[in-house]
């Protein structure tokens, strides 16, 4: 189980959200396509092949409070003459499937230290699963309001996932919703005949995330097709018997939260499958998976 380095590993999978307030600035349009904004922030911690910068800004108002978070940077030449603590303005793309930023421009240094990030939960010292192994039951609230346990799903190969609804940046927990969503379509057109397996999303924000959110936030992705896809919400006490065991970090950082990122599908045993870290994969990998464990592959 790797539990230390969880902030010294921001860089690689960090998403940190914020929910205090600073100043207003105005959106600007974008003539790709893209939903542009101008911001304004203090860098905290540059990738070294400068591709990516954890940067704290200020409220981007009609999109994002304030917060601090890993951008993506795409031409990492734009990153030149700017160093950890200077104060920058930027401009914030986001599409519906990524994000980036660009125009950075230091225009002063930072005297706020940084916040200091804490475990959301105390985790077991476990070891991480590995495919083949038995995931062990917990019990999570769902979308409706009822307890649900993994182990309510055995008979049936089940992929679930880690989220939270006030993430905003699409390529982070909004692509993970969404690569269920595109799963979950394919294997109903390509698999119709395997009907054993099911989706579940777990949120991690329990503060938040009761059950009328997961409800209103699950229909933005699912509609009103609720087939073999549910909502639910996990307390820091079943996340510290489950996450170590996925390798999952949840932090806090004063009201932020930041996470990696773990999708996990289980055979109709409940031993797992396959897991996927990070973003990179795809919606056919996913349903693939899925199919592959349904009927015992």
């Amino acid at each position: 189980m790797k539990t230390g380095g969880l902030f010294t590993l921001i860089l690689a999978w960090l998403f940190v959200t914020a929910c205090d307030r600073g100043p207003a600035i105005a959106p600007a349009s974008d003539a790709a396509g893209a939903r542009s904004f101008d911001a304004r922030g203090v860098v905290r911690e540059i990738a070294p092949d400068r591709t990516r910068a954890v940067i704290r800004h200020e409220e981007i108002p009609g999109y994002m409070p304030r917060m601090t978070m890993e951008l993506t940077v795409r031409e990492p030449r734009e990153l030149e003459g700017i160093a950890e603590g200077d104060e920058i303005t930027f401009r914030l793309h986001a599409t519906t499937n990524t994000h980036w930023v660009d125009r950075l421009q230091r225009v002063g240094r930072s005297a706020e230290p940084p916040a200091v990030a804490t475990p959301l939960f105390e985790a077991k010292q476990v070891l991480e699963l590995k495919p083949g192994d038995e995931m062990p039951d917990a019990e999570f609230v769902s979308e409706t309001g009822q307890p649900v346990r993994l182990s309510g799903f055995r008979g049936s190969a089940l992929a679930f996932t880690f989220f939270f609804t006030r993430c905003p940046l699409p390529d982070y927990c909004p692509r993970m919703n969404a690569h269920f969503r595109d799963a979950r379509a394919w294997l109903l057109e390509h698999t119709p005949a395997v009907t054993n397996w099911q989706f579940l999303c777990v949120s991690f924000d329990a503060e938040f995330d009761k059950p009328a959110v997961l409800a209103g936030y699950a229909a933005a992705f699912r509609g009103g097709n609720r087939d073999r896809w549910l909502f639910a919400v996990a307390t820091p006490e079943v996340l510290a018997e489950v996450a170590p065991r996925l390798d999952l970090m949840v932090a806090r950082e004063g009201a932020s939260l930041s996470h990696n990122l773990r999708t996990v599908v289980l055979d109709p045993h409940g031993r797992v499958f396959r897991q996927f870290d990070g973003n990179t994969w795809t919606p056919e990998e996913l349903a693939s998976a899925v199919a592959e464990a349904a009927v015992g592959r």
